[in-house]
């Protein structure tokens, strides 16, 4: 049901807002009740892959000979130095035809419930083989095509052979399976991880204002968890309408009721990750989380809490783990 996660998120907030509570003209936070709400991942971790295979899947989401122009890898689109993301509000594919959609992280991507803005694949491994057989980005028009490309390349059939014995070794399948043992170790770390973790001066005051804000204004009905989103889907204007023709969900299930739902994006590192939203056509955080305050929520939000919230968001930037 399309609307399966909006009650249990809409308590979330009732929950989140009775943590805060005002003293004396200034806030304090109920650590524990925060935590209850942004301490745990929505994915179970999965058990650690060989490091065989962890470093193939590196060079095959670095390897612009995956593509029919040899021009594109999955990096070219998920830059590392750009936390996944890179720059830009559509992407350009082998031919240098643009997407529709922004590309979304890759850094952390595997701790959502769902891949791609539509959540048409299930986790990592399903997803890193989509862009491959699309005819505007890697452009391979079949899995076949795809397959004899890589195998073509010196030592793959050998190494994919070591790492998959007693099946057909190079497949599109198991190229997923190494692209997503390679994206689950993209792992960042902010100070709100810190201060979930319990060291409660890891935020400043300003960042702890900004957080309050972020759950009294009822940003935690969808974006809640360790990732602060990736939980759920959501109509985009589920209050007041978004401008877009774009019908999310419904493509890919044909159910008219999720027509332009999407995944909750999740925010860590969403100050370093624009330009926002499906579309990429918002240019600044600011003006996302006021876009956002209005189509969702229904509220106007002041340029004061526009500005508390920005200070909040930028806390959960993190570096890579490896």
């Amino acid at each position: 049901m399309p609307h399966s996660g909006i009650r249990s998120g809409l308590l979330a907030a009732f929950v989140l807002v009775s943590a805060v509570a005002c003293s004396g003209g200034g806030v304090s936070i109920d650590h524990a009740k925060v935590v209850a709400i942004f301490g745990k991942d929505h994915v179970a971790a999965a058990p650690a892959a060989a490091p065989e295979l962890v470093a193939l899947g590196k060079e095959l989401y670095h390897d612009q000979r995956l593509s029919t122009k040899g021009n594109i890898s999955c990096a070219s689109c998920h830059d590392l130095a750009r936390f996944g993301t890179d720059g830009q509000a559509t992407s350009p594919g082998t031919d240098g035809v643009r997407g529709d959609r922004n590309s979304p992280p890759s850094v952390n991507a595997f701790r959502q419930f769902a891949q791609f803005w539509d959540g048409r694949a299930k986790d990592v491994e399903e997803q890193a083989q989509g862009p491959v057989l699309n005819p505007i980005e890697h452009g391979f028009a079949t899995a076949a095509d795809f397959e004899a490309k890589l195998a073509s390349l010196p030592g793959m059939t050998e190494r994919f052979a070591g790492l998959f014995p007693g099946e057909k070794p190079v497949s599109l399948a198991n190229f997923g399976k190494a692209v997503g043992a390679f994206e689950r170790t993209l792992v960042t770390k902010s100070r709100f991880d810190e201060y979930l973790d319990g060291r409660q001066d890891a935020l400043t005051d300003a960042e702890k204002q900004g957080l309050s804000t972020f759950m009294s204004s009822g940003c935690t009905a969808c974006h809640s968890g360790r990732t602060l989103g990736g939980g759920m889907f959501q109509k985009l204007g589920l209050v007041r309408p978004y401008p877009t023709e774009d019908p999310g969900r419904a493509k890919v299930t044909g159910n008219p009721a999720e027509q332009q739902f999407f995944k909750v994006p999740m925010l860590l590192n969403v100050a370093e990750t624009g330009p926002w939203f499906h579309d990429g056509k918002v240019a600044t955080l600011e003006e996302a989380v006021r876009l956002m305050g209005s189509h969702q929520l229904g509220k106007d939000l002041a340029k004061t809490e526009v500005d508390s919230i920005v200070v909040f968001l930028r806390a959960l930037s993190g570096k890579l783990a490896n």
